[in-house]
């Protein structure tokens, strides 16, 4: 028999462009955590084991971020699983939660990125983690000189409006959705709205994908504090509990490619297969669903989101979050926070960033920016190379 694992406390840092805050690492990750235990109301004295997500900083760095917190001896594990990495603490932490290790934990993710680390400086090793990736891309598309990622969803988005007709400017709406968004949100790294036309005369950075429409690269910290059933009972944390109902992680399987499809490659596979079993899992569809946080790194990825999730058919994305069907007002709201696109994308801090974003949302807690009744939300936190986690929340108890 397991537990039932809830959400009591949330934090993070503002997400900052990279090298523009004179902090440390140690410092953000404190903001966030201090952030997340007074949400809970508790110390870190409380806290059993901590799962400290990171993909750029060195070995043990979780441990020492935490330092900063206190010194309490208890387990702490790194985790590293690319851009999914926030999430996979999420589900270590609330793993032990549900199984009983422990009836008080912290996801921890936190990211202090450099552009020699996005660039991979130095000689490329004889093994990559993307080997079968760069495989595809070449037969697909061939090489180009902009960064590999945008690459890779470039050649995605070329091959989507080949397929279905999807335009340019269905591409760019995505963006300027994100973008508007994130106007409400105090945390995120850009608060400033486009017009379709904005986005679509913005830098080329892979075509067919301006800069607009691409994650940048940040700087910054979220924390979540997990709790058991009994514990949330015994502190009357009832009232802003954010249940997590369901989560699954998975990665690569032959389907990714299989037909050599770059739509297949960039993952959209895994988002089906994760999605499929936290559904059922659930016991909801994706029509229950209120409010999502996609990863959207570029345009591109929250369209094929879409598709996968059951939001609308294949094909049919363009025209979805043309119709304004993914914003307020609207069938679902994606993305709130303003998304990787324009909240910004510290890879270990982002999953953590969802879950934060989430719980506020359900919480009735997000201010300029919450979704009327929102009771139930949807996280979606997607690496190469290949990690997808979706996760299923749901709002306190009346």
């Amino acid at each position: 028999m397991t537990n039932r694992a809830y959400v009591v406390g949330v934090g993070m840092t503002k997400f900052e462009k990279i090298q523009s805050r004179d902090w440390t690492y140690p410092q953000m990750v404190a903001e966030a955590v201090s952030g997340a235990l007074g949400d809970a109301g508790i110390g870190y004295d409380r806290v059993q084991r901590a799962a400290v997500g990171y993909v750029f900083q060195p070995s043990t760095a979780g441990q020492r971020a935490l330092y900063e917190v206190g010194l309490t001896g208890i387990p702490a594990v790194n985790v590293n699983n690319n851009c999914a990495t926030g999430t996979s603490a999420l589900l270590l932490a609330q793993e032990w939660v549900r199984f009983g290790a422990a009836d008080v934990t912290l996801a921890l993710g936190f990211e202090q990125m450099t552009r020699e680390a996005m660039a991979g400086s130095g000689a490329r090793p004889a093994v990559t983690t993307i080997d079968r990736h760069l495989a595809a891309l070449k037969a697909a598309a061939g090489f180009g000189t902009a960064p590999l990622t945008t690459q890779f969803f470039g050649a995605a988005a070329a091959e989507h409006m080949r397929a279905h007709g999807t335009t340019r400017e269905q591409l760019a709406a995505v963006a300027v959705k994100n973008h508007e968004h994130s106007t409400r949100n105090p945390y995120a790294q850009f608060q400033n709205a486009y017009t379709v036309e904005q986005v679509l005369a913005d830098k080329p950075v892979h075509d067919p994908l301006t800069r607009s429409q691409c994650s940048p690269m940040s700087d910054g910290a979220a924390a979540a504090v997990i709790a058991s059933e009994r514990f949330v009972s015994e502190h009357g944390l009832g009232g802003q509990a954010v249940e997590i109902a369901a989560q699954a992680l998975v990665t690569d399987d032959a389907e990714s490619f299989a037909s050599g499809s770059m739509i297949d490659v960039v993952g959209t596979p895994m988002t089906r297969r994760a999605g499929r079993q936290v559904f059922e899992a659930a016991g909801v569809g994706i029509e229950e669903v209120d409010v999502l946080e996609v990863h959207d790194c570029f345009s591109i990825n929250e369209l094929l989101t879409y598709e996968a999730l059951g939001l609308c058919a294949p094909g049919e994305s363009g025209a979805l979050v043309e119709s304004g069907a993914t914003t307020y007002g609207g069938r679902w709201v994606v993305n709130p926070s303003g998304g990787l696109i324009s909240k910004g994308h510290p890879l270990g801090a982002t999953g953590l960033a969802q879950c934060a974003e989430l719980s506020w949302q359900l919480r009735g807690l997000a201010e300029g920016r919450q979704v009327p009744g929102a009771r139930i939300g949807l996280a979606h936190n997607l690496g190469l190379g290949g990690a997808c986690a979706v996760t299923l929340y749901r709002g306190p108890r009346e």
